[in-house]
């Protein structure tokens, strides 16, 4: 699950200190002009994540809806790229029409809220 936050270092110590969660992973992903911060929940990541850029994708969500839930992650196995083709073959809307990288190295693409019941979903695969 993919959340927005002004700031990492501001949102950390709730996340650890009050709900337990620890902190594994700290990296910007600089072509998608974010920095994020992993913690595991179970076998569920939480991604955090903050702009590095007043023109990202996350500034923006943040200026408009503001902090909170900014999507929800399912881990494909066949592939993002086989994941892409089957929604168009079943006219699922995607914003990505190729995988692109993602933080920890995954390989990503993202569904487009309108045909996802208003959620934007992310297809990742290491």
């Amino acid at each position: 699950m993919g959340i927005a936050v002004q700031s990492i270092e501001e949102a950390l110590p709730y996340y650890e200190q009050v709900l337990g969660f620890e902190c594994y992973n700290i990296e910007t992903v600089e072509d998608q002009k974010v920095r994020t911060a992993f913690l595991r929940v179970g076998e569920t990541k939480i991604e955090l994540l903050e702009p590095t850029s007043p023109d990202s994708t996350i500034a923006k969500f943040i200026e408009t809806r503001g902090q909170g839930i900014h999507h929800i992650a399912y881990k494909v196995e066949d592939g993002v790229a086989n994941a892409l083709a089957e929604c168009d073959e079943k006219g699922i809307r995607t914003i990505d029409k190729v995988p692109r990288g993602g933080a920890e190295g995954l390989h990503i693409a993202f569904l487009h809220p309108k045909a996802t019941q208003g959620v934007l979903t992310e297809l990742c695969e290491e």
